[in-house]
């Protein structure tokens, strides 16, 4: 089941279990993954996209493998919060990855999620070609723990 909000996610995903953050690109997918407790986020791995059904089939193993109990989509909004076509396809592959797992599925919004990914690249002194690798699963940690904080919220203001 897909949520716009996280706090409806909240309620719905698996207790004890680790969120996934996706950042969907067109070549590529940045994979994330979170402690159990739902503190940290920590970049995973960048998955080349083939096609839908491969793509899946790879998201769907590392649910599998690391227990995820909810997937955090990052949300391409335009810097106006409206959205436009990258946002209308990141809707149909969370439509569509939701038809292949029971998890529940949110989005969040990205907006300058690889711009904060490339400036800690730069101020670690990363490599422009290490930089070229890692870029979409740092920021899909971004992402994440963008969800994560906001989560972490609403538990301590609830």
């Amino acid at each position: 089941m897909i949520h716009e909000e996280i706090g409806d996610l909240m309620a719905q995903a698996r207790t004890g279990s680790s969120w996934m953050g996706l950042d969907l690109g067109t070549k590529t997918i940045g994979v994330a993954v979170s402690d159990r407790l739902l503190s940290s986020a920590t970049p995973l791995h960048t998955i080349r996209r083939v096609k839908f059904l491969k793509d899946a089939e790879a998201l769907l193993a590392v649910i599998e493998n690391r227990e995820i109990g909810a997937i955090i989509l990052g949300l391409p909004r335009n810097m106006d919060g409206s959205e436009g076509p990258r946002c209308q396809s990141t809707r149909a592959f969370g439509r569509n990855l939701a038809s292949l797992t029971d998890l529940p599925i949110g989005y969040w919004d990205e907006r300058l999620s690889t711009v904060a990914a490339e400036r800690a690249l730069l101020e670690a002194d990363t490599s422009r070609k290490r930089r070229a690798e890692v870029i979409d699963h740092v920021a899909a940690g971004y992402i994440l723990q963008g969800a994560l904080d906001r989560a972490r919220h609403i538990r301590t203001v609830g």
